[in-house]
């Protein structure tokens, strides 16, 4: 498992994509954060970070389909996921150490965005007036939302073999979990259920989170909900048994 987890961590980055992904993000983070109307710092008058947080979830959507929907799609494609089920792997191993490969890309391409945090933190006045606890729970609860998007990239690679069909559906999939419940649970005819159809969405556990209080209701739900689609996409896999 290690070996294969290292192979697609090379690929990333011995690839041109590794470095688009990562660039992008930096990028089009740091204009909205320090030059784009409305959203940066000096116009928004407070040394925070929650522009940043808001916002980074919709830029993932995008940034993390484009990093798995090579993972399994292009390999199925080109046919070399046949050699890698020859090798003593379960089906759950190799699910696994490409998950965690996509996982580490997004986490290398968080890295240097603490110079955000680091930069907020002195032009506070006074120095150092930012709320840390809601940066680190912000950080906790975006690591543990790129964790279920790129297991959704990889559910939806483990379906087709064409690469763009995967990062259209993992893009559609990360929407509708992340907004996609917050928005129905505001159609008025729910009522009551509305909370439950609300609470069952990404976008409800990630705000939780972003307050500063790291609930371990939110985290566990977030786990899990990555461990299942990381369950069906092994199903997917192992259904060419069948």
């Amino acid at each position: 498992m290690l070996q294969v987890y290292l192979k697609e961590v090379r690929l990333f980055l011995h690839s041109l994509i590794a470095y688009v992904v990562i660039g992008t993000f930096l990028l089009l983070q740091g204009l909205l954060l320090w030059v784009f109307p409305e959203t940066n710092l000096f116009d928004y008058g407070y040394a925070d970070l929650s522009t940043y947080f808001s916002l980074s979830p919709y830029v993932f959507l995008f940034l993390i389909p484009a990093i798995t929907m090579r993972s399994l799609a292009e390999e199925k494609k080109e046919g070399t996921i046949e050699l890698l089920l020859t090798k003593p792997l379960s089906d759950g191993q190799i699910i696994m150490s490409k998950f965690f490969a996509a996982w580490t890309l997004v986490i290398f391409a968080l890295i240097p965005t603490a110079i955000f945090y680091v930069s907020v933190y002195l032009l506070g006045n006074p120095a150092g007036n930012i709320d840390s606890a809601a940066y680190i729970g912000s950080m906790t609860g975006l690591l543990l939302l790129a964790a279920v998007y790129c297991a959704i990239g990889i559910l939806a690679g483990s379906f087709t073999t064409n690469q763009i069909v995967a990062f259209i559906m993992a893009s559609l999939l990360c929407f509708i979990f992340f907004s996609g419940f917050d928005s129905i649970s505001k159609i008025n005819p729910f009522g009551e259920g509305a909370v439950w159809i609300e609470r069952t969405g990404l976008l409800y556990h990630y705000d939780a989170l972003s307050r500063g209080l790291i609930d371990t209701r939110n985290v566990v739900y977030l786990i899990s909900l990555c461990a299942f689609f990381l369950m069906i996409s092994k199903l997917s896999l192992s259904s060419r048994k069948w």
